[in-house]
């Protein structure tokens, strides 16, 4: 492929996956499956990468996918909350390695690593060990304020053991059992199921 070629399907990759993340973060209606939207990313990764003269800050190689909704206080996040980056091969986590001592200069590293959760990215701020505000990530820089609907969640602490300030960032899931129950519960009401569990734990954040 080509300067002239990889320009063409760079902008309609990028055309794509706007499309595609419209979708599922904006409007909680995905058309395709994670997979089939993550092949697309990597391919224009991949691309922009050969050629990093097209990269454009528009890509969402360079942003982070979704807006800020309508109806909700906005909020500017401190630290800003970025996507966190898929892998799919040894080589690409050997590559990820071999970063983090350039960049560290460090000969022994340890990873923690933990099974990756597909929900929805939100940031929860304590002040004095107390809870103060939980917000979405937005468009990475800027969420919604969903404090009151985080302080539902059973297993999200209203208060700290310490008296710290602290943003905590996580991931709000609904677990594959209580799916299945929602989306069961929408047949009987003869509503709309559920996509999947992530676009549900956003329904209700």
């Amino acid at each position: 492929m080509d300067k002239e070629e990889a320009k063409k399907r760079i902008l309609e990759l990028r055309e794509k996956t706007e499309y595609y993340a419209n979708k599922y973060y904006d409007e909680d209606s995905p058309e395709i499956s994670d997979f089939e939207y993550d092949m697309l990313m990597v391919e224009l990764r991949n691309l922009e990468n050969q050629y990093p003269d097209l990269i454009d800050k528009d890509s969402l190689t360079q942003k982070v996918g979704g807006h800020v909704k309508e109806g909700f206080e906005k909020v500017e996040h401190e630290v800003p909350l970025q996507s966190l980056q898929d892998v799919f091969s040894i080589e690409e986590l050997r590559l990820f390695d071999t970063r983090v001592r350039k960049e560290t200069n460090l000969d022994e590293i340890e990873y923690s690593v933990e099974a990756k959760i597909d929900g929805l990215s939100v940031a929860i701020e304590y002040k004095d060990g107390k809870l103060v505000r939980g917000a979405t990530r937005g468009n990475g820089q800027i969420g919604e304020d969903v404090t009151e609907n985080l302080k539902t969640i059973k297993n999200i602490p209203k208060e700290l053991k310490e008296k710290v300030n602290i943003i905590v960032r996580g991931e709000v899931f609904i677990s594959k059992a209580d799916f299945e129950k929602m989306n069961e519960e929408q047949e009987i009401l003869e509503e709309k199921t559920f996509a999947n569990a992530r676009n549900a734990a956003a329904r209700f954040t």
